[in-house]
């Protein structure tokens, strides 16, 4: 059975970690990787430093426990981002 969501990307409804060229990373589910940014869903974003975590540990503790959705919907800018990868390739 194949998927209904063939034009979507290859990444469509896995969660991703997009970190940015700036301080914000941001955990989602993947629904578009477009010309215009990466489209996520059930999100949220974490600004280095706050909280007292840097972006890297606070992906750690989302590989760990899970990310709370805070955002319906993200829009990441295509030139805002620096890398996407899967969420369950982090070594949390």
């Amino acid at each position: 059975m194949g998927t209904f969501h063939q034009n979507k990307g290859e990444l469509h409804g896995i969660t991703v970690v997009v970190d940015t060229t700036g301080a914000e990373i941001f955990v989602g589910r993947c629904d578009t990787v477009t010309e215009q940014g990466v489209i996520l869903l059930d999100g949220d974003v974490h600004r280095d430093g706050d909280g007292g975590r840097s972006k890297e540990e606070w992906v750690n503790r989302a590989s760990q426990f899970g990310v709370w959705k805070k955002f319906d919907r993200l829009v990441v800018p295509t030139d805002k981002v620096a890398s996407i990868r899967r969420l369950g390739e982090v070594a949390g």
